[in-house]
């Protein structure tokens, strides 16, 4: 590891990127994960990389599916109201099993919303925006030094599986500055691309990106392979961050920024005699189902914090299987749950 240098959140996800082997970046400007587009627009053509301005969110994932098809890495990113549009590109990527990486810097909703955080595309990024049965990996990390770890590990994942990989944060993440430390090397994955259409040479068949199977017998047939690649996945790529969960009185599940507040409330907790627990999801998708299992006997009672109206409380409660009761508490609109807000839910439920 090098030393360590002050960055934004936003653009230590481009120099990852590059740092990744990433020379194709296609995107379209939208607060607050723009700095993103700024960063490649500047370093691309220092690495003799493209850089395109799509005249549309629509569009970049559609350059993006070009790409990838090529069997080059690539990434687009947007906020909320971008990462919509891009839904339909994204379930054609999703059936013709190419990989790339989607960045989306969460802001407030629904609607337009505002430029403020949020965590409210949690069910867009993890339950399939789009049509069809599709999944995406989707990552979320919760301080700029995981910006970068992830989003390296997003193009690897991507790579390994031939699967969309979603880097999740919001806005505190995207706009924030702290130290991050940048490898020496970063460990890169080789993939032999045999699928991609990149030049024949004549050595070898054409090779057919498509997302499109008339017969319904060859549709299903492809859904069945696509379910049991996620299954897979399933098995082997869940992360997630326990802490402090042995003997907990209540546990409380968050992630990205929110995961940060909570390690505070802990510490306040303790100094009041509360032990409180944190089971930080840093996949979205697959969903740590097990470690809920794990610690599901320990507390007295399970808590979510997010800042949407309850979206990954629904996993939280199918993982925890009524073993214990699962509460919420939740900011919208751009609004961010207080340390005493936290802590004042947590002492209410231990009452009950």
């Amino acid at each position: 590891m090098g030393e360590k240098i002050l960055m934004k959140g936003n653009e230590v996800i481009g120099e990852a990127a590059l740092r990744a082997g990433c020379k194709h970046y296609f995107g379209y400007p939208i607060t607050p994960q723009t700095e993103i587009a700024h960063y490649m627009a500047k370093r691309m053509p220092m690495v003799g990389g493209t850089f395109v301005q799509a005249e549309s969110e629509v569009a970049a994932i559609n350059m993006v599916y070009g790409a990838a098809s090529a069997g080059v890495r690539a990434l687009t990113s947007s906020s909320s109201p971008g990462i919509s549009l891009k839904q339909e590109g994204i379930s054609y990527a999703s059936c013709a099993e190419l990989p790339a990486v989607i960045v989306n810097i969460v802001r407030c909703g629904p609607g337009l919303g505002g430029i403020l955080p949020a965590q409210c595309d949690y069910f867009q990024a993890v339950k399939g925006g789009g049509h069809g049965d599709y999944k995406m990996v989707v990552l979320a990390p919760c301080s700029v030094q995981e910006l970068y770890e992830l989003t390296v590990e997003a193009f690897n994942i991507a790579d390994k599986y031939r699967i969309l990989v979603m880097i999740m944060g919001d806005g505190i993440l995207g706009q924030m500055m702290e130290p991050v430390e940048f490898k020496d090397k970063e460990e890169i994955i080789s993939v032999q691309k045999n699928w991609a259409a990149s030049g024949t040479k004549m050595n070898r068949e054409n090779n057919v990106i498509t997302s499109i199977y008339i017969d319904p017998e060859k549709m299903e047939k492809h859904n069945l392979k696509l379910q049991e690649k996620y299954s897979r996945i399933a098995s082997s790529e869940v992360k997630v961050e326990t802490y402090n969960c042995e003997n907990a009185d209540i546990i409380v599940s968050a992630f990205g920024s929110v995961a940060r507040i909570v390690k505070n409330v802990i510490s306040m907790a303790e100094k009041e005699g509360i032990k409180v627990g944190l089971i930080r999801p840093i996949t979205l998708w697959p969903f740590p189902e097990s470690e809920f299992l794990k610690y599901a006997d320990v507390p007295k009672a399970f808590l979510t914090v997010e800042m949407n109206a309850g979206q990954m409380f629904e996993d939280v409660k199918m993982a925890v299987n009524g073993r214990k009761k699962v509460y919420f508490h939740g900011r919208m609109g751009g609004m961010i749950p207080t340390q005493q807000d936290i802590l004042d839910k947590i002492k209410e439920i231990l009452k009950v």
